[in-house]
């Protein structure tokens, strides 16, 4: 079957066709750069500008950069304060005439690299970082979604959240090296390490396709693996998400 998943981030919204069986991209992605407000009614335009541009009827899946129960944005993360509490699924439903589930963007990453990437099978706690604007987490049991795992809001000394010290965002505005950024980013997962003990953590995002830069600054035992389905993998849970009738319930 034939879906659209869209990915919303903090610097751009794209797009592509998935097929929820094999979770190939059966499109080319297309990305429009999100609205410097980051404000709800801008993204709800361009959400449907990306709907438009496939000419698309169906069922659509997005993961959002932030905390979403059951299709409500519970904070606002690195958009604007002006989306806590704003009932994402309605909002871009009535943008674009079509049914739209929206979940967090980690855990869409996370759904696809453990139905159809490297995370396929392996049991545990696993743990998903997307590596980009900001540090987001998906967290697996046994395969299963525990939703909503915020890891990068973590408080790090004088930062209210690690994110704003240790994301892919702050490399590229601090000009870091991978040596500098690769410390930062490794005292992150020593804090994931030490609070979850995971089997596994699995890195995705745009960063991650750089991880030969980085890895010999990480030093932590969990084994640490870079997820291959690499950018696409937000676009392809976000749209297989849409099928399953529990993210409705209780995302």
């Amino acid at each position: 079957m034939e879906i659209l998943g869209i990915d919303i981030g903090g610097s751009g919204m794209k797009g592509a066709l998935v097929d929820s069986e094999t979770g190939e991209i059966l499109s080319n992605r297309f990305r429009i750069p999100t609205p410097a407000s980051r404000k709800p009614q801008a993204m709800a335009k361009t959400f449907k500008s990306i709907v438009d541009h496939f000419n698309y009827k169906g069922d659509v899946g997005c993961g959002f950069p932030s905390i979403i129960k059951k299709g409500v944005c519970k904070a606002s993360g690195n958009l604007h304060p002006s989306w806590k509490d704003v009932d994402v699924e309605n909002l871009f439903s009535e943008a674009c005439g079509l049914p739209v589930t929206v979940i967090n963007d980690a855990d869409a990453a996370g759904y696809a690299v453990m139905n159809y990437g490297i995370g396929r099978n392996k049991p545990g706690l696993v743990i998903m970082i997307t590596i980009g604007t900001g540090l987001g987490s998906g967290v697996f049991y046994n395969g299963e979604l525990i939703p909503n795992f915020e890891l990068g809001q973590i408080p790090y000394k004088k930062y209210k959240k690690i994110e704003s010290w240790a994301a892919a965002s702050i490399k590229e505005r601090k000009n870091l090296s991978f040596k500098k950024w690769g410390k930062r980013f490794n005292v992150f997962l020593e804090l994931i390490e030490t609070i979850f003990c995971p089997d596994h953590i699995i890195l995705g995002g745009g960063t991650s396709k750089d991880f030969n830069e980085f890895k010999k600054w990480i030093n932590i035992d969990t084994p640490l693996i870079p997820a291959k389905l690499g950018n696409h993998a937000g676009l392809i849970g976000a749209a297989v998400a849409a099928l399953k009738p529990s993210n409705k319930n209780n995302v």
